[in-house]
C-alpha cells in the first residue's frame, strides 16, 4: 500500500491530514505506506498491528504521527508478568481519604503503542483488547470513556516466536489494518544516520522540528466526509465477492468474515477521500484489500509448508475475482 493520489483539490480537512506525511517525515524516513495506514485507521477509528523487525522506528513513527496531530501517545511494553491492570488502571487505596480511587492506565490516551502485544498472557491481552472493542474501561460497575480519538497501534516481531503468545484469530480479527514496517531502502538508511550523525535526537521531536499541522477538529470533520464517501452497489459486491473468494481460497482454512468485509469497505472510502474522490473505485478497494485482509486469513499446514504466503492468495483471489466496470 502506498500513499493515495489526489486527484482534485483537498478540502481544509484533507490538506491538513496530507501535511502529515512531510511533518512525519522530518524524523521518519521512508515510511510513507506505514503513515497513511495510520492515517487510515484514525479516520476509521479502527486499531492496527504493525509487524516488523526491531529498529525499525515503529515506536518513533507513532510518536511522531501523535506530535504531528496534537495528540496525546503513550507506549506499553509488553512482558510476561504485566498484569490487566497495569494496562487499563486500577483501583489504589488512598490512606489520606480512606478511600479507593481510580489510577488511570496507558490506555488513556489518544495513539497507544502497544509493543510486542505477543510476549503477554492472554489474559492481558484480552484486557486490552477489551478496551479496543469498548472504548471505555469499566471498574467496579463504573465505566470510564477513553478519550477520543484512540488507536491502539500494536507491534509483533515476525521472526521471533519463542516464549510468546501468538493472537488467536478472533482477536486479530479486531485490527482494523495489519502493516508490515519494512526495512528501509539503502538511500533511505544513509539518511538516517546522516540525521544522526547531524545530532538527530529521536527522543526530541520538537528539535528535529515536528510541530503539529492537524488536530483533533481536523479529524472529526474528515471523518463526516469519509462518511458521506459514495460506493455503488456493482462495488459493494466486489468487495462480497472479494472476501467469499478468500473462503473458498484452496490454500486456506480460515477466509475473511463479514466483519472483515465491513472493514475493506471502510478502508476503501477513507482510501478514496485521501485521493480526494467522492466515491469508491474498485481500484482503491484493491489497494486496501492486503493491510485489510492479511492478518484475518489462516493458511492451511500443507500450505506453509509449500511456502504459500496469505499475500500471495491474496493476489491471485484479487486476479481472478472479475473487476466491475
Amino acid at each position: 500500500m502506498t500513499g493515495p493520489v489526489t486527484t482534485t483539490a483537498p478540502s481544509g480537512a484533507r490538506a491538513a491530514l496530507h501535511r502529515l506525511r512531510a511533518e512525519v517525515a522530518k524524523a521518519v524516513v521512508g515510511q510513507d505506506a506505514v503513515v497513511t495506514g495510520l492515517v487510515i485507521a484514525l479516520l476509521c477509528r479502527g486499531h492496527v498491528l504493525l509487524e516488523g523487525v526491531p529498529g525499525v522506528a515503529k515506536t518513533l513513527l507513532v510518536r511522531t504521527l501523535a506530535a504531528a496531530l496534537d495528540l496525546d501517545a503513550k507506549r506499553v511494553q509488553f512482558t510476561p508478568d504485566l498484569m490487566p491492570g497495569d494496562v487499563t488502571g486500577s483501583l489504589i487505596f488512598d490512606q489520606r481519604t480512606a478511600a479507593f480511587t481510580f489510577r488511570e492506565g496507558p490506555v488513556f490516551t489518544n495513539l497507544l503503542l502497544a509493543d510486542e502485544i505477543n510476549r503477554t498472557p492472554p489474559k492481558t491481552q484480552s484486557a486490552l483488547l477489551e478496551v479496543m472493542e469498548e472504548r471505555q474501561v469499566s471498574v467496579e460497575g463504573e465505566r470510564r470513556p477513553l478519550p477520543d480519538p484512540f488507536i491502539v497501534a500494536a507491534t509483533q516481531n515476525p521472526v521471533e516466536y519463542e516464549g510468546t503468545y501468538p493472537l488467536p484469530e478472533a482477536q486479530l480479527d479486531r485490527f482494523l489494518l495489519k502493516l508490515t514496517v519494512p526495512l528501509p531502502e539503502r538511500e533511505e538508511e544513509l539518511g538516517v544516520l546522516r540525521a544522526h550523525h547531524a545530532g538527530f535526537d529521536p527522543r526530541d521531536l520538537r528539535a528535529a522540528g515536528v510541530r503539529p499541522v492537524a488536530g483533533v477538529a481536523d479529524l472529526a470533520a474528515a471523518r463526516a466526509e469519509v462518511r458521506g464517501v459514495h460506493v455503488a452497489e456493482p462495488v459493494l459486491g466486489y468487495i462480497v465477492d472479494l472476501c467469499r473468494g478468500t473462503r473458498s481460497a484452496p490454500a486456506l482454512e480460515l477466509g475473511a468474515s463479514p466483519r472483515g468485509a465491513t472493514a475493506l469497505l471502510n478502508t476503501a472510502k477513507a482510501w478514496s477521500w485521501l485521493a480526494g474522490r467522492d466515491h469508491v473505485t474498485p481500484d482503491d478497494v484493491k489497494a486496501v484489500a492486503r493491510p485489510t485482509l492479511r492478518h484475518r486469513l489462516r493458511p492451511r499446514p500443507e500450505a506453509e509448508l509449500e511456502g504459500v504466503t496469505v499475500d500471495a492468495v491474496l493476489d491471485s483471489v484479487l486476479a481472478t475475482v472479475p473487476t466491475p466496470r
